[in-house]
C-alpha cells in the first residue's frame, strides 16, 4: 500500500530531528551570523561601514543581516535529499515507500520546516546583536515592533522556500558535496557577479529574492561587486518574491520527479 504523505512527512521530520548534522549545521549558522553581524555592527557609523545604528537604514542592515541562516537553510535542503544516496539508504526508503514522488514531496515539506527554523534562528541572532549594540551605544531604537515581526516572518518564509529549493537541487544532482558546493558558489559568487553586472536582473535571482523577502535591503546581502550597487534597483514585493521562490522549487521538483528520482538506485 502506498504510504500516506503525512506519514512520510513525519518520518522525514523525525530523521531531521534525530540527526546530529542538523543541529551542527544550525549551530554553524548561528555562529556565522553572530560573527558577521558583530563585525558589521562594530563598524556601523564608521568610514566604509554601515550607517549609524541610530538610523533606520543602519539598524536595518544589521538586524536583517542573518543571511547565513538562509544560505545554510538551502544547504540543509540539499543534505536532506542527497543524504539518502550518500549513505546508501535510498533503496530501503523506496522499498518502504515505492511512490518516489511522494517521498520527494515529503522531503521538501520537511526541508521547508527545517529551513524555517534556520531562517528564524538567524534573524533572532542578528536582531539580538543589533539591538545589543544599539543599547550599548545609548541609541533609541528607530524601528517599530511591527516591522520586527514582519522581518521575522520574512526570514521564516525565506528559509523555508530556500530549503525546499535545496531539496530539489539535492534530488537533481544526487551528490551531496556537489550540491552543497553549488549552493555556496551560486549564493556567494554567481549571484554577486550577476547582480553587480546586471542590476535589473538582481531582484529576480533566488538568493537575492529570499534576502529581500526577509527585509534585507536589495544588494546589501551580496558579496563582492554587487555590494557597490546597493542603491540601484527596486526589490520584488513580498508576494512576488515568495511566488518566484515557490515556482523555482516546484519546477525543480517536477524536473527531479521525472528524471533523477526515477533513476536506478542500486
Amino acid at each position: 500500500m502506498t504510504a500516506r504523505l503525512d506519514r512520510l512527512v513525519r518520518v522525514e521530520l523525525r530523521k531531521l530531528a534525530t540527526t546530529r548534522l542538523s543541529y551542527g549545521l544550525l549551530a554553524t549558522s548561528a555562529g556565522l551570523t553572530a560573527l558577521w553581524t558583530t563585525l558589521e555592527a562594530s563598524r556601523a557609523g564608521t568610514s566604509g561601514g554601515p550607517a549609524p545604528l541610530s538610523s533606520y537604514s543602519g539598524l536595518t542592515s544589521i538586524v536583517t543581516g542573518g543571511v547565513w541562516g538562509l544560505i545554510l537553510a538551502a544547504v540543509l535542503g540539499v543534505i536532506i535529499s542527497s543524504g539518502e544516496f550518500r549513505h546508501h539508504t535510498a533503496t530501503l526508503t523506496y522499498l518502504a515507500a515505492p511512490d518516489r514522488s511522494r517521498v520527494l514531496a515529503a522531503k521538501a515539506v520537511a526541508g521547508a520546516v527545517g529551513g524555517a527554523v534556520f531562517g528564524l534562528a538567524g534573524y533572532a541572532v542578528a536582531a539580538t546583536v543589533g539591538l545589543a549594540f544599539t543599547a550599548a551605544r545609548g541609541y533609541h531604537v528607530p524601528i517599530g515592533a511591527i516591522t520586527f515581526v514582519n522581518w521575522g516572518f520574512g526570514h521564516l518564509a525565506a528559509g523555508a522556500l530556500l530549503a525546499a529549493i535545496g531539496v530539489t537541487v539535492g534530488s537533481l544532482v544526487r551528490s551531496q558535496l556537489a550540491g552543497v558546493i553549488g549552493v555556496f558558489v551560486w549564493s556567494i559568487i554567481i549571484e554577486s557577479l550577476l547582480g553587480g553586472l546586471f542590476t535589473a536582473l538582481r531582484p529576480y535571482l533566488p538568493y537575492t529574492a529570499a534576502t529581500t523577502l526577509a527585509g534585507t535591503p536589495l544588494g546589501s546581502a551580496s558579496f563582492g561587486p554587487a555590494r557597490s550597487t546597493v542603491a540601484v534597483g527596486v526589490p520584488l514585493p513580498f508576494a512576488a518574491a515568495a511566488a518566484l521562490l515557490a515556482a523555482i522549487a516546484l519546477t525543480g521538483a517536477a524536473v527531479a520527479a521525472r528524471t533523477t528520482v526515477r533513476r536506478d538506485i542500486t
